[in-house]
């Protein structure tokens, strides 16, 4: 039986992202051991694109598909307004068919989506 997903990122500066997805984002972790932190994460759902280029991560001796990971919320602009007060500068937001989208930039110079979905999801959405 499938109970869950664990989602890797791969970063140039792996403590300095924990911290920020930890102190930033406020997201609850437990160590595995030797502050190699495990993120809890809300709730989820894939869509499988077609492959434009090819896109593939080398993980334990094999060639897994590549994936990009969008935050979803109900309210980009005060999420947004969230993140500034921490000091998260997120770049320009832009309106596609599928929702309103923006990038939250990371401490390694990375970044992550977040956007507010135009599409049904595929889970319960928690309302205010």
């Amino acid at each position: 039986m499938i109970f869950g997903t664990h989602l890797l990122l791969y970063s140039r500066d792996p403590e300095a992202d924990r911290a920020f997805f930890r102190d930033v984002l406020g997201l609850c972790a437990v160590d595995a051991g030797e502050g190699w932190l495990i993120f809890a994460m809300p709730p989820a759902e894939a869509g499988i694109h077609p492959l434009e280029e090819e896109s593939a991560q080398s993980h334990a001796g094999h060639n897994l598909l590549g994936a990009a990971l969008y935050l979803m919320c109900d309210d980009l602009k005060a999420q947004i307004a969230e993140l500034e007060k921490k000091r998260v500068r997120c770049t320009e937001v832009q309106t596609a068919p599928w929702g309103i989208v923006t990038t939250i930039p990371l401490p390694s110079g990375g970044k992550i989506g977040l956007y507010q979905p135009r599409h049904p999801v595929a889970f319960p959405i928690h309302s205010k």
